[in-house]
């Protein structure tokens, strides 16, 4: 059985409910480099909710990255607030921000970041052995389709399966949250789907709030709702009636 609070295999979240994860305000983010002053973020108001799958969408340097960063905890704030459960993270102390880090967000990126001298067991039980509440690193594999694959190094796995060890690694130790930048940016597009198709099982299945970065107009298909964002600033926030499942999805 899965070991996810009080979903199960039986009875796992597969739709949004109205129960706040992140409540943004006012975000601002300023880099300051010398003399110059990059506003990366200029006033980001927004609100996630459990179970939903969101898109973000935008050109490079409109801000994707930043939300995401700060809405994770590796980054800060220059002005407003993030909400997590309606504490305010950004007012968190570095104990705080790592504690929040560890128990309540996956991320996954582009670059797998895996250890090439540990297997696919051994990348996913690296996480599960400082967790609160961790699934098995089996049950974590099997999820995203590599149960099959347990004792094999990334060396002998591809691109694709790589990434999904990562997902693996993201999600063993139950994580409320479920933060992927360009998880399908170094890979084909039928690489690609499988990915995201492994994404969007460990939605439907354990009930994860899950943020997509994409540069892919395509992948919005799958999402809930997909928030296009502009030079630091939400530009539009449209609602998929229908989610697309990811087979269903080209580029």
């Amino acid at each position: 059985m899965l070991n996810k609070k009080n979903i199960d295999k039986e009875a796992v979240q597969t739709s949004v409910s109205e129960e706040t994860v992140f409540k943004v305000k006012r975000l601002k983010k300023v880099y300051e480099m010398g003399e110059v002053k990059v506003h990366a973020l200029r006033g980001v108001d927004l609100e996630l909710y459990s179970g939903e799958i969101i898109v973000l969408l935008g050109p490079s340097g409109s801000g994707k990255s930043t939300l995401l960063n700060i809405l994770g905890g590796l980054d800060t704030a220059t002005e407003g607030y993030v909400e997590y459960r309606g504490k305010d993270i950004t007012k968190a102390t570095e104990k705080e921000l790592t504690d929040y880090r560890r128990y309540h967000v996956g991320f996954v990126f582009q670059f797998y970041n895996l250890i090439p001298s540990l297997t696919a067991l051994e990348n996913v039980s690296v996480v599960t052995e400082i967790a609160k509440n961790p699934m098995k690193p089996e049950d974590a594999l099997s999820i995203v389709g590599l149960g099959e694959r347990l004792g094999h190094f990334p060396s002998q796995l591809s691109g694709g399966e790589q990434q999904r060890i990562a997902i693996a690694r993201a999600i063993a130790k139950n994580p409320e949250v479920l933060l992927c930048d360009e998880p399908t940016g170094a890979l084909d597009s039928s690489t690609g789907i499988v990915v995201l198709e492994a994404l969007e099982r460990v939605n439907r299945e354990l009930g994860t709030a899950t943020i997509i970065i994409t540069h892919n107009v395509d992948i919005a298909g799958m999402a809930n709702r997909v928030i296009h964002l502009s030079n630091g600033l939400i530009s539009e926030i449209t609602k998929n009636p229908v989610r697309k499942p990811p087979r269903e999805l080209h580029w």
